[in-house]
């Protein structure tokens, strides 16, 4: 149901809005970590590799996925907060458009050139048929990404992370299942992984986007509701496209790391494969957690409610850092039980890689999540300018450290420590930003 996020106590108001959210992106997360799974216990560490390396490419189809989807959700957001639920409505039915033809758009460019850019990131050759083959059937499936993606924006923006987080729970566990099952049981390979993914993926697509509009069907509206408004597609790219970017540095920046790492042979890249799921879950849902900040934000610079936007900030760092807390422990303590999940083998260098990238990234868990709230404040109110700043910091000082510290006597344990770094020095500017924001001014800037 939705949810009006402009009234009761920030603190309750957020927690309860955000944990679902949290929980949803944890199962969303199990579509990778289940392929990766099963790749490497059902298949080979050399499988494990190749979904691993194509993992790195698919972020880039994601970025622009989640650039939709934020794009819609802080403009929805406001216009739920200001009770504008006509200009609501053609805001959902311009990004629905818009967002087709930009699939189409780059699942054109995949098909032609997926080979390429696998290339690109020096993919070894006797791996190359794998990655592709994944590679592939992923882009077959971007449809249901994207919309996917936009209609999970939706929900947020109109207060409801219950929904999504059901659709999710039920296709990620099924995805496990189906996983198992083409590849243990009809022994299709990295294809059976990548089929899976694509149907469980399709039928939650299917099944949120009708939730969607039975959920629209129930808004009332006076007069005819417009199916596309060039300037509210003008509002959402300013959203949009700035997290887009930030999103395809991001997936670029590692696809460059990816190709370092590619550098030290089959094993490391394994290694690194299993640990750098099981960072992107924790990544990925802080980010999740700082986007729940932004509808908060969002919907309370609908409303005019300033006052609630500065202590929805501190309900966030108190929600993410008490998440962090246990995420730690475990990873530090028991990061090579994880990490054994993926590999064949409980022994050799692939598993000294994986629990040396856990070791050293993980204390800072509670570092980059506080950036991420600051960041979830500022795109929630349409900063998007100061939000890339520090995102480019983060991302810029990650790659160029990785290429310099990689060649010193460090090796691989020097292109884990950018990490840290990175996410250090961000997270410094992106509270200096939100903490020097002039919100008086912001507050009569939304649409």
């Amino acid at each position: 149901m939705n949810k009006d996020l402009t009234v009761g106590k920030p603190n309750k108001v957020l927690w309860m809005f955000c944990l679902p959210l949290f929980g949803s992106i944890i199962f969303q997360q199990l579509y990778n970590i289940a392929d990766s799974f099963v790749a490497g216990k059902f298949i080979s560490n050399d499988a494990l590799a190749a979904v691993g390396n194509s993992y790195e490419i698919t972020l880039i189809f994601i970025a622009f996925a989640f650039g939709c989807n934020i794009g819609c959700s802080v403009i929805v957001s406001q216009l739920f907060g200001a009770k504008k639920y006509k200009e609501l409505k053609t805001a959902v039915y311009t990004t629905l458009i818009a967002s087709g033809v930009l699939c189409v758009v780059l699942m054109t460019i995949g098909m032609l050139f997926s080979e390429s850019l696998l290339g690109l990131i020096n993919t070894p050759a006797h791996i190359m048929a794998d990655s592709k083959l994944y590679l592939d059937i992923y882009i077959m499936g971007l449809p249901f990404v994207f919309y996917y993606n936009v209609a999970t924006g939706i929900f947020s923006a109109l207060g409801d992370s219950k929904t999504p987080f059901i659709f999710l729970a039920c296709s990620s566990v099924s995805n496990i299942a189906v996983d198992i099952l083409f590849v243990a049981a009809f022994h299709m390979g990295v294809a059976g992984v990548a089929w899976a993914t694509f149907l469980c993926q399709g039928i939650s697509c299917i099944l949120a986007i009708i939730v969607v509009f039975k959920r629209f069907a129930k808004i009332e509206t006076n007069g005819k509701v417009d199916k596309f408004s060039w300037t509210l597609l003008g509002h959402i790219a300013v959203v949009a496209v700035p997290s887009i970017l930030q999103q395809s540095f991001i997936s670029i920046g590692n696809i460059i790391i990816q190709s370092v790492i590619n550098s030290f042979g089959a094993s490391v890249m394994a290694g690194y494969s299993a640990a750098i799921k099981l960072n992107n879950m924790v990544i990925t849902s802080m980010t999740t957690l700082g986007n729940g900040v932004s509808n908060y934000t969002a919907q309370n610079l609908g409303a005019k409610k300033f006052d609630r936007i500065k202590q929805g900030f501190k309900a966030g760092l108190q929600l993410v850092w008490m998440l962090c807390i246990p995420i730690v422990i475990v990873y530090m303590f028991f990061g090579k039980y994880l990490i054994y999940i993926f590999l064949d083998s409980p022994t050799g260098k692939a598993m000294d890689v994986g629990v040396m990238f856990l070791h050293i990234v993980a204390p800072f868990y509670f570092v980059v999540a506080a950036k991420l709230v600051a960041d979830g404040i500022l795109r929630g109110a349409g900063l998007m300018k100061k939000f890339m700043i520090a995102t480019f910091t983060d991302l810029t000082l990650r790659v160029v450290l990785a290429e310099v510290l990689s060649k010193t006597a460090l090796g691989t344990t020097g292109i884990w420590t950018s990490w840290p770094i990175g996410w250090t020095i961000a997270t410094v500017m992106s509270i200096i930003f939100y903490f020097t924001t002039k919100w008086e001014k912001m507050i009569n800037k939304n649409i």
